[in-house]
């Protein structure tokens, strides 16, 4: 079932017309194409190229169908080439030959257009909401667990820092990433409904109608690029291809935490999965799932990269391709976002673990250089002195606070007893601020 074919003598192919047909990924643009489709009746109605009547008939149809379609009694489905055939097509036959006045002064390429930016702009709300979600799941385990533990750098232990301080760093992150999406919505906020096929259309329509109606913030300024613009969807796919990456970074750290190595948290059985040969193992499986399926988003952003790359204006049956990309990409970053907001909700943390960790990890090395620089070494020479110091100590198989004040003076006669309030870890987080984290 088709909504073209007037200057054709023979029938399309089969292979071709399964080929060529986007219902089963088209199918979830039903709500959107029919709200569309509302707002363009309405703006018919307005400018006289549709009577009242017309109007009315075509507007309880496209409502009737919306209804059906919800309720589960019509079943988006059958030998329709796409979903704006599938709705102008089960128009028609519940409200008669009024039905084929839908699609006056519209093409399908901006029918398209709205419908995509349409459910880009809710589900991209919804992204949002999700990102917050994570957000509030990070603060809360943050805030009930003030606790120190290393930070690392080249994975190795480096500082003392808190637990609460460490998972504010991915409170910022996901912070950006809501405001890259929610940028990318101010972006999006055009209507291209009356760009026509490319060129707009002869009849005197008010796109200002529309707009208002659909809840554009303005009409998009150009006819080829309204039809012909993806860029929403790629900077969509690509805030999410970020927003995986820092995902997939919290959910590598999860796992190595989680290690009998670390120890330092206990993921929940809601979100591990065990061995079938090995009964001992507890498995991170969904911290881990989370880090595979980044480079499916990423494989989706670059699919609609390459696919956008070398194509003339305007409209292209290529870009029929946006859809299965952005709907994959969206519906894995929605369910990444999920899992993770509840395995933070769910892991315990074993603070005991972290402070042994501390104790055998010289992590107060740094603070001992700081204070011989505040009794005037230069900083060179407090780090060669520090060197030394921790080589004693892992021969002597001590930590730099169980040194006796005659073993701090074999390395500086500028070391005293007030070097161990300087280098308790506590007073270290008190002194660094490494406990704050902001919301």
């Amino acid at each position: 079932m088709k909504l073209w074919g007037g200057r054709f003598t023979n029938r399309e192919d089969e292979i071709m017309e399964k080929f060529n047909t986007s219902l089963p990924v088209d199918y979830r643009l039903y709500h959107e194409d029919i709200v569309g489709s509302l707002a363009h009746v309405t703006m018919l109605v307005h400018c006289d190229l549709l009577t009242p009547e017309e109007g009315e008939l075509l507007v309880n149809g496209l409502q009737s169908i919306l209804i059906d379609i919800e309720s589960g009694d019509l079943k988006v489905e059958g030998e329709y080439e796409d979903i704006h055939s599938f709705v102008e097509m089960n128009l028609t036959e519940r409200v008669g030959e009024t039905g084929k006045k839908l699609h006056t002064a519209r093409s399908r390429n901006d029918q398209v257009a709205v419908d995509m930016r349409l459910y880009a702009k809710n589900k991209a709300s919804e992204v949002c909401d999700s990102l917050q979600l994570l957000i509030d799941s990070l603060n809360k385990k943050a805030a009930e667990n003030n606790v120190i533990m290393p930070g690392y750098t080249h994975l190795q232990r480096a500082q003392v820092v808190t637990f609460s301080h460490h998972l504010g760093a991915y409170v910022q992150m996901f912070t950006r990433d809501k405001k890259r999406v929610e940028n990318a919505i101010e972006l999006m906020d055009e209507n291209p409904l009356g760009c026509g096929a490319l060129a707009g259309t002869t009849h005197n329509i008010d796109r200002n109608v529309t707009t208002e109606l659909l809840g554009f913030s303005k009409p998009v300024d150009n006819f080829l690029d309204g039809v012909s613009d993806r860029d929403y969807l790629l900077e969509l796919m690509s805030n999410f291809s970020i927003t995986m990456m820092h995902l997939s970074r919290l959910s590598e750290e999860l796992i190595i935490w989680s290690s009998q190595e670390f120890n330092f948290i206990k993921m929940a059985d809601a979100y591990s999965t065990g061995s079938s040969i090995m009964p001992q193992k507890k498995n991170p499986d969904a911290a881990e799932l989370i880090r595979g399926k980044t480079g499916r988003v990423y494989g989706s952003l670059f699919s609609l990269l390459t696919t956008m790359k070398g194509l003339p204006l305007a409209y292209n049956k290529d870009m029929q391709e946006d859809k299965e990309q952005f709907f994959d990409s969206l519906d894995t970053v929605m369910d990444c976002l999920e899992i993770m907001a509840k395995m933070i909700e769910t892991l315990h943390v074993n603070e005991d673990n972290m402070k042994a960790a501390i104790k055998a990890g010289f992590l107060n090395a740094t603070e001992v250089a700081d204070y011989l620089v505040s009794k005037g070494t230069a900083f060179r020479d407090a780090h060669g002195i520090v060197g030394l110091l921790i080589i004693y100590c892992e021969k002597e198989n001590k930590a730099i606070e169980d040194l006796t004040i005659d073993e701090f003076a074999k390395f500086s006669d500028q070391i005293g007893s007030d070097i161990y309030p300087y280098i308790d870890y506590e007073n270290i987080i008190t002194k660094g601020n490494k406990g704050l984290l902001k919301k």
